[in-house]
């Protein structure tokens, strides 16, 4: 059976974080731990697909959908990516192909997206997360599974959401990011949401890591009872799943989650940190 590819345009995401020195977005940075420049954030990238997401599931994607992205490959600003995804057989309780390549062919991102509650796993519930004893580990020496990450309570950061667009930095702009929309006010995309589930939450965390520079290497969004509104007000919790390492990262899996202030759940997230042992002062040898 022929299944039909939905095919975004060709777009170039931008680096707005090029000026945060010592980050992987910075170019000195980046190129002295071995990449092509400042990096492009994997969330950028996951703003590419809600247009496709509502050609395939309508727009209660925004309520009960999914994108889970595995990221292979690096952009740096303005390289131009484009966003695919296999249109399903049906709108609800279903599940899908979804990936991003450059111009020329090389897999930026692939995975999953899906809405409702399909019977298959997500790309991200799927992979062996490959544990290891934290004992091994350096940067991520004080986490293991279980490991609470905290509690806080904010909204999205709309500010920075309208700035990005203001900006041009975000590929797919919808209306519904700055003015009204099918739930009542602005909603936040796909990268809104992760820096909601990410940002604040990790501040103690990555603290006590050290020095160090990191990435994303996944990312997995699911609204529950979305969408999420930008003058929503959420409570956000999290705790680690699993430490493991290749031989140049240490890798944190954890899941973070997003309340209403009713106490249901609003949306939560899957993400892989990936610290680069080079940046870690842990791993140069000793004078």
């Amino acid at each position: 059976m022929t299944v039909e590819v939905l095919a975004g345009p060709v777009r170039t995401p931008r680096n707005l974080a090029a000026g945060v020195a010592g980050s992987i977005h910075d170019d000195a940075t980046a190129t002295a731990l071995g990449f092509r420049g400042g990096t492009v954030a994997g969330s950028i990238h996951m703003d590419q697909f809600p247009p496709l997401a509502l050609r395939a599931f309508g727009s209660g994607w925004f309520e009960d959908g999914s994108l889970s992205l595995y990221f292979r490959h690096a952009t740096t600003d303005g390289e131009p990516v484009r966003a695919f995804l296999e249109r399903p057989p049906r709108e609800r309780d279903v599940q899908t192909r979804a990936w991003a390549t450059t111009s020329d062919g090389v897999v930026v991102a692939e995975g999953t997206a899906g809405r409702g509650h399909p019977a298959e796993v997500s790309a991200l519930r799927s992979r062996d997360l490959r544990p290891v004893d934290p004992a091994q580990l350096r940067i991520l020496a004080g986490f293991g599974p279980g490991t609470v990450l905290g509690e806080v309570t904010l909204s999205p950061d709309g500010e920075r959401q309208r700035h990005r667009i203001a900006r041009h930095g975000m590929t797919e702009p919808l209306d519904w990011y700055t003015g009204p929309s099918p739930w009542g006010g602005a909603i936040a995309a796909p990268s809104a949401v992760v820096d909601l589930l990410y940002a604040r939450l990790l501040e103690h965390a990555k603290a006590s890591m050290g020095e160090h520079v990191g990435l994303f290497g996944a990312i997995e969004i699911r609204f529950r009872s979305g969408p999420v509104l930008l003058d929503g007000r959420y409570r956000v919790t999290g705790e680690v799943v699993a430490v493991s390492q290749t031989p140049k990262t240490e890798v944190l899996w954890f899941d973070s989650r997003a309340y209403h202030s009713s106490g249901e759940l609003a949306a939560e997230m899957r993400m892989m940190l990936r610290q680069l042992k080079q940046s870690s002062p842990l791993y140069h040898p000793q004078q």
